[in-house]
């Protein structure tokens, strides 16, 4: 099944999803640029891991090694048994846990030489704090000081956003391109939630010409090859809900209109 949605799909930002659709878009984005790169380039995918707190769901059951057996307290002078009850609610919990993200560098073949920059925002990224926002915008800063490109792709619709020295529109996702040769001055492709994103250029050392990232088509592909709709309950709003009215009114009529909501 597709995503129901021209662009990015909301529902994808839920956090106990995020981790794995971040994952499947650096991979597809990867490949998509790796064939359009000359023999002098290589698209190399770095790992890196992060503390988040997410919800964890059970996926199996453990049997443990060591079993607990409750018996009568000690020492009861009575044969009757303590009626409990069950809890009335069950949910997941949040926990911190360290979740491995990733990010893309294309760098010369043999000399490796850091190219281009492509940052898929996670949630530790855009987190208030010195281990957070603060940290990413510090690493931002020592590749400006590079000889580095630098593209940004924000589909997170929380946190704080690469810092800019101007307010920016009312959108709900970004993309950020700072060139080595038009430093300071950022490129920014607000992204809209109803219509779909057009391809931005992924520049490459001069005089080679920039090679084109479709995001959108990265995005669906790995809707259909994850099969996220098997997860998604389009009945809920998609989290977190901060979504503006006039979105949140255009989303409710969009998945009406096919049929993913009553």
């Amino acid at each position: 099944m597709d995503s129901p949605f021209p662009g990015m799909n909301p529902y994808l930002e839920a956090p106990s999803m995020w981790p794995d659709v971040h994952h499947e878009l650096i991979a597809i984005i990867r490949d998509q640029i790796q064939r359009k790169l000359s023999p002098a380039y290589r698209a190399v995918i770095t790992p890196y891991a992060v503390f988040e707190s997410i919800e964890i769901a059970p996926v199996r059951r453990v049997v443990p090694d060591v079993a607990i057996i409750e018996r009568e307290p000690f020492g009861s002078a009575s044969g009757d048994a303590v009626a409990i009850e069950a809890a009335p609610l069950t949910l997941p919990a949040v926990m911190t846990v360290p979740v491995e993200y990733a990010r893309i560098e294309i760098r010369t073949v043999r000399d490796q030489v850091l190219i281009t920059a492509i940052e898929l925002l996670s949630p530790a990224n855009k987190r208030a704090g010195r281990d957070g926002a603060d940290a990413y915008e510090t690493k931002r800063q020592e590749i400006f000081s590079s000889m580095a490109h630098l593209l940004e792709i924000d589909l997170l619709r929380s946190g704080t956003r690469p810092q800019v020295a101007r307010p920016l529109p009312d959108a709900p996702y970004f993309i950020f391109l700072s060139r080595v040769q038009r430093r300071p001055t950022i490129e920014i492709w607000p992204l809209s939630l109803r219509e779909p994103i057009k391809p931005v250029p992924v520049p490459l050392r001069h005089p080679d010409p920039a090679v084109a990232l479709d995001l959108g088509d990265a995005i669906h592909e790995a809707y259909r090859r994850a099969r996220y709709d098997l997860e998604i309950d389009y009945s809920e709003p998609p989290p977190p809900p901060n979504l503006s009215a006039d979105d949140a009114a255009w989303l409710d009529t969009h998945l009406r209109e096919r049929g993913l909501r009553a």
